[in-house]
């Protein structure tokens, strides 16, 4: 007899070190807000800077300037609001 596979958030539970399944969930949901929110302000933020959509190496450098370093910040803003700071900021600090 076999044991079963662990499923997806067991995975990532192990994966990631958290303590509970909630605790996974409250992760996943911190990066969705965080992409939502990314998705919702991008282009208005890129238009104050005069930045237009589509190719280019500036715009490109740009958006990768502008919209990364606050993708960072809302992942940190959204875990503390979720009460999963810790693990985002531990994450950053593996980024640098």
């Amino acid at each position: 007899m076999t044991t079963p596979k662990p499923g997806f958030l067991q995975r990532l539970q192990s994966k990631w070190q958290l303590k509970s399944l909630t605790q996974v969930l409250l992760v996943l949901l911190v990066f969705a807000c965080t992409g939502t929110t990314i998705l919702l302000i991008k282009n208005p933020l890129l238009a104050f800077f005069g930045i237009e959509r589509g190719g280019g190496f500036v715009n490109t450098l740009a958006y990768l300037l502008l919209v990364l370093p606050l993708y960072q910040i809302m992942l940190l803003v959204y875990g503390f609001i979720f009460g999963q700071f810790r693990f985002f900021w531990v994450k950053e600090k593996q980024l640098v």
